[in-house]
């Protein structure tokens, strides 16, 4: 099993917080998906930010976030957002 902190833009604190979140593995994140795990860690923590949204999304991917591309970056802004009105 692919630890959390093997994975690009995962560091002890991110892995942490999924794990809180009962995403235990890579394989977990990646079958939940980076919103679903962002929406777990945002209940969790509300001081989550768009730039731990890329983090997550670019674990997926298995890139760093920084190279996500344009309208993925705008998709995950979207989100963000969208759920930013809801609190």
């Amino acid at each position: 099993m692919e630890k959390l902190t093997d994975m690009p833009n995962i560091g002890s604190v991110l892995a942490e917080m999924l794990q809180q979140a009962d995403i235990k593995s890579a394989k977990d994140l990646k079958n939940v998906g980076s919103e679903q795990a962002f929406i777990r860690i945002a209940a969790i923590d509300n001081s989550v930010c768009l730039c731990k949204l890329y983090a997550l999304e670019g674990a997926v991917q298995n890139k760093r976030w920084h190279s996500l591309s344009p309208a993925k970056k705008e998709e995950l802004k979207q989100f963000f957002h969208q759920l930013s009105k809801k609190k």
